[in-house]
């Protein structure tokens, strides 16, 4: 009786099994295949994306200070006006 195979929706369980065994291996395949694609960047692209990134960095944090600064003066401008204190 333990040698029988249930069918569930027309396939066998074992035919199941190895159909998932074949999708994974294809995917481990399609991995490897992409894993040989990556490239590691040079030291000098390194650099020019990092100077790239701190410059960036600095640019926006000095945008939002000023528009910080802006928006705080104009608040503490309107409560003045209203009486707040």
């Amino acid at each position: 009786m333990a040698s029988k195979v249930a069918l569930v929706n027309g396939e066998t369980r074992m035919n199941r099994v190895t159909g998932a065994w074949k999708e994974f291996t294809q995917f481990l395949s399609d991995v490897r295949g992409e894993m040989r694609k990556v490239v590691t960047p040079s030291r000098k692209e390194v650099e020019a994306t990092t100077t790239v990134v701190v410059i960036a960095v600095f640019l926006f944090g000095l945008y939002f200070f000023v528009v910080d600064s802006i928006f705080s003066y104009s608040v503490s401008q309107l409560f003045k006006r209203l009486g707040a204190q």
